[in-house]
Order: C-alpha cells, then structure tokens, then sequence
C-alpha cells in the first residue's frame, strides 16, 4: 500500500490544476501561480488527469531508500576494492552495468558514494566556447593532434598518443602511442587512415613543426615565399589533401576534448587490466577500446567523401624528402653515405644537377630527377645517423617498471 505525504503545497497545486480543468484560469496564469514551466504545468496536469489528486502527490518507497542495504554495500565494496576509487561516477556506473549486473541511476550510484565519503562535490570554473558545426560529410575534414600523458603507470615517462578523429562522425579513424611526437609516426597515422578509410579532403592540425614551417623575417634571415613546405606538407599536397592549422587549442575542440576523455577513461581501462607496457597498450588500443569508443560515441552523416587510393604509391609519397646537388663524380650525399649514380636511358650522367631524395621510414632510398625515379637503393644497415636512432628507439621502447 502506497504512503502519501500531503502538504499546503499540494493542496494549493490541486486547486489551481483543477480551476484550469474547468477553464477558469489560463495555462500561463497556473505557471505563474505555481513558479512552474509551462512544459512541468502540462505534465502535472496529465498526472491528474489520469490519476486524479494521487498524481499530484510525492510518493514514498522510491528512489535511494528503495535500494537494499547490501546493494549499497556492495557498490562501495567494489568502488574502493576493485575500482581503487579513481573512477568518474559515469565510469563506474557503466562498469556496474557491464560487470557487475547492478542497474542504478547516476544519481543513486553518486548518492550512495556520498553516504560512504567515496566522493566530494568539486566546484569547477567552467569555461564556454561556441563549438563549431559538425562537417555535413564523412571524410570532409580529419582532426589530428598528440597527447603527451603517463598513459601507463608502470613506466613514469609520458608517452605521446598520436590519434586522428573524424569531425563529421566523431569516429576515432586512428590512434596509438609512441615514445616520441616524429614526422614519420604522425605520417604513419595519416596514412593508416588513408588505407583504411580512403583519400579524406583536408587535415586539421596545430602549428608543430613536422607539419607546417613558421619563419619569422630578421635583418640576417632570407625569408622566401618560393621555399618549400615540410614533408608531410608535400606528402598532403601530393595526394590532393588540404592541410589546415588551427590558432589556438579551442579550434580543435572535438580532439582536445577527446584526449579529456583517454585521459579519464582509457588510463583507467590500461590499469584495471593490469597493462605494464605500451606494446601491450597499443594493442588493446586498437583492437578494444577504439572499436568500443566509435560503436558508443559515433554521429549519423548522410553521407562520405572518402575516395579510393588507384595507383598511388604512398611508399613514394611519404617519405622525408632532401635536395641535393650532383657533384662532379656524379655522386651525392645523404645522412653521410655517398651514392653513386649510375646512367639511364635519356642521361648518361646528373653532374651539377639538382636531385631529389626521398627517404621511407624503412631507409629505402629514391633519387628523383624532374619528378622521374632515376635510382633505387637503400641506406647502409651500419650507417651511424641510423643505428643511433634505432638505438634510442629500442631503449624507449623496451623500458619495463622497476
């Protein structure tokens, strides 16, 4: 048997309902009366019209007291034991639901960590930006930026997580960590999207120097307009891909406020799963949490603009790219290594001439010559430039907690 509570208010509410029932009151007079939306007047009077003066009443037996003492328990229990109490109330309540097969509201959940003291009400100053409309079409305009954060806890230096997100879907069409923020691994992330998905229409990224070279006029610098771009400024121009940078951190706010997200939910994901290093990140990465966050998070378009790679070789295109000029024994230098080149059908020798040289991240070497391949080689395996690069990257990567 349900319990009512009855107070003046109630009484007061009822009788100008029923006075706007029988037509003797107007609805924005009742809103006024009662300090009610018109919205909430027309759901209270749907109420009584179904139940009469009952609906008008609040109701005992519902809400946080109806939750059963283990219940509360056992969501505290599994909040400080299991969650080490470090996970936001949407987390965790989803982890409930997910694992645990305990259904409450946010409000409930929150509610029941406030009895335990497992949470505190933080004051936040918040900042308002107008957010820019979503792109109409898929593949209309990619956003890209790195994140430098402890991603996992075991190892105390912070990686970089190079991620790509498609404005119009909100999908996550790339992303992974790496030890360092290089041209050749933003390279790998565009073209990963590019295999994946297909040729996108413009790259929306910051000023950092591997994408976009910022020069500043002085008394004893050359400024040129004619000089050119950065690698993958020439990889993009090449493939038709616009290259767009952003002023400030708010002109990229649909992946800055992806990187709040991974670094709310995904170190926790990395830690509840007992992750110790970044190989074992990366794969989690991509095969779990990605496909979990674009299925959840994903925006309907009416449409895609990606297109199909026919024919090109992205071997060729992204590459770092050097200009060199032929020396009299028609050789050239790179990374100090001398190559030879050798006579093709049209020339019998390149001296005095200006090449260029385009490297892969696999040190494969092309020299191009007016925009024709004249030579293919690669670089030395002892080459000391490289074996000391490689060098670092193996201690990065193969760093293990202490």
């Amino acid at each position: 048997m349900r319990k009512y509570y009855i107070s003046m208010k109630d009484i007061k509410r009822y009788k100008v309902i029923q006075e706007w029932e029988e037509g003797k009151v107007k609805g924005r007079e009742v809103c006024m009366v009662l300090g009610i939306s018109y919205r909430q007047a027309l759901r209270i009077r749907k109420r009584f019209r179904e139940e009469g003066f009952e609906g008008l009443l609040r109701r005992f037996g519902s809400g946080r007291k109806s939750i059963s003492k283990d219940t509360r328990e056992e969501v505290k229990r599994l909040y400080t034991e299991v969650y080490g109490g470090r996970f936001n109330i949407l987390h965790f309540k989803e982890k409930l639901e997910e694992i645990h097969d305990i259904k409450l509201s946010y409000g409930s959940v929150r509610n029941i960590l406030m009895e335990g003291g497992l949470h505190r009400v933080r004051k936040r100053r918040r900042k308002f930006h107008k957010r820019r409309a979503r792109m109409p079409k898929s593949g209309m305009l990619i956003q890209m930026d790195t994140s430098f954060h402890q991603w996992v806890e075991a190892i105390p230096e912070k990686w970089c997580l190079i991620s790509m997100i498609d404005d119009a879907t909100n999908e996550v069409v790339y992303a992974r960590f790496f030890p360092r923020d290089t041209a050749f691994n933003n390279m790998e992330g565009i073209r990963s999207t590019i295999e994946k998905k297909g040729l996108f229409m413009s790259l929306y990224v910051d000023k950092a120097s591997h994408f976009t070279t910022t020069r500043y006029g002085g008394l004893h610098y050359d400024v040129r307009e004619e000089q050119k771009g950065t690698n993958i400024e020439s990889a993009l121009d090449e493939l038709g891909i616009t290259l767009i940078t952003a002023n400030s951190p708010q002109a990229k706010g649909r992946i800055e406020r992806l990187f709040g997200f991974f670094q709310d939910r995904l170190i926790n994901e990395i830690w509840l799963r007992g992750i110790k290093d970044y190989r074992e990140a990366n794969r989690f990465l991509k095969k779990e949490f990605i496909p979990w966050y674009n299925k959840r998070y994903n925006h309907k378009t009416t449409g895609s603009v990606y297109t199909p790679i026919n024919g090109i070789n992205l071997d060729l295109i992204f590459t770092k790219r050097y200009l060199r000029r032929v020396a009299k024994d028609n050789t050239i230098s790179i990374l100090g290594e001398t190559i030879q080149l050798g006579p093709t059908g049209k020339k019998l020798n390149f001296v005095r001439a200006e090449v260029e040289v385009r490297m892969s991240p696999k040190n494969k070497i092309w020299i191009l010559y007016k925009g024709n391949v004249i030579l293919k080689t690669k670089l030395s395996k002892n080459n000391k430039i490289l074996k000391k690069e490689k060098r670092i990257e193996e201690i990065l990567k193969n760093r293990t907690p202490a």
